[in-house]
């Protein structure tokens, strides 16, 4: 079986013999490639615990730049090994030099528009710091990605990801819609829109919000009194019943690509609302409405959605949504391809 290196920017936290990270995809996706390949991790690491145990025994984390880059350099011994870097970040960015210098073949998989998360968070800068990234990454590096605008009329293949599997799409609750719930699932990070989202619901008295993502403890929003927030859920059938108890599910991102919790809660029949930012998420989708970003459209958004709630959920059992093992399947074969 080839060994294939995952080559990540991620942190991952080593406890004893065991490895955890905070991203999901972290885990799901090498897991599920260890059945095509012999699975090889290298990653940031780090003091902080992380909420999901990665089930591979060949994890190297390191925990600076040059340690980092010495470990892939010693992976070059056979020259059978594939690699396989994910996201562009300065980390990344190194390993798809050093690999192109040693003349190896590498793929990165865009998972999101790199260009509007470095916006984001350092303003103009950051779209300069990634756009030279980028395209130093594009001489080195052939692409995957989710989305065909992430690459930027670069040449590469496209995948469909999803963590779906038949408990997702099996015994769908209805809700009770006494009350409206509303739901956020991910990291409270300024990238994600999590705090624009919390400033709009403050002036929203009638609704409340579950957000299930905290890394830290936020007392500055914890103890709001239409706002609930929780730690990282890590346990499947527990997200599953956050979905459930829940009527809205709100994506307030500024950015994504292919967005995981936007699948989970179409799958479980719960209308999303999304604002204009990130509406290319929507393709055929049915059941995604775009608010603005302020408090008197949401909640128009809101009162339409519940006003039309049943219709809206007979009409999103006409989605056809990506499951996990398809998307593995794209992975494994766009790999195999980019690769030769």
């Amino acid at each position: 079986m080839k060994k294939l290196y995952i080559i990540s920017n991620e942190s991952v936290h080593r406890q004893n013999e065991d490895f955890f990270c905070d991203n999901i995809d972290m885990k799901s996706t090498p897991e599920a490639l260890n059945k095509n390949f012999e699975i090889n991790i290298i990653a940031r690491s780090s003091d902080k615990k992380r909420s999901h145990k990665i089930n591979l025994e060949n994890i190297y984390i390191y925990k600076n730049i040059f340690s980092y880059l010495i470990g892939i350099i010693k992976s070059f011994k056979d020259n059978e090994n594939k690699y396989l870097i994910i996201s562009i970040s300065p980390y990344t960015l190194m390993a798809c030099v050093i690999i192109k210098i040693f003349r190896r073949k590498s793929i990165v998989y865009l998972r999101s528009d790199g260009y509007g998360e470095y916006k984001v968070v350092f303003g103009k800068l950051g779209l300069l710091i990634y756009h030279i990234m980028f395209n130093v990454v594009n001489i080195t590096s052939k692409f995957i990605s989710c989305r065909k605008y992430i690459l930027r009329q670069k040449k590469g293949i496209l995948v469909s990801p999803s963590q779906l599997n038949n408990s997702w799409i099996s015994n769908i609750k209805k809700n009770n819609f006494d009350k409206i719930k509303l739901l956020y699932i991910g990291r409270i990070r300024s990238e994600k829109g999590i705090f624009s989202l919390i400033s709009i619901i403050e002036e929203c008295n009638d609704l409340t919000i579950t957000i299930v993502g905290a890394e830290k403890d936020y007392e500055d929003i914890k103890y709001k009194k239409n706002i609930n927030i929780v730690g990282i859920e890590n346990n499947e059938q527990k997200l599953i019943n956050y979905y459930d108890n829940h009527s809205i599910f709100i994506l307030p991102s500024f950015t994504e690509g292919h967005p995981m919790v936007l699948l989970e809660a179409l799958a479980r029949h719960r209308p999303v609302i999304i604002f204009k930012e990130i509406e290319h998420v929507i393709g055929s989708k049915k059941g995604i409405f775009i608010a603005e970003r302020n408090s008197k459209d949401f909640i128009k958004t809101v009162n339409y959605i519940k006003n039309n709630y049943k219709k809206i959920q007979e009409n999103m059992k006409k989605n056809v949504l990506p499951t996990k093992s398809s998307f593995i399947e794209e992975l494994k074969n766009s790999i195999m391809t980019l690769s030769q």
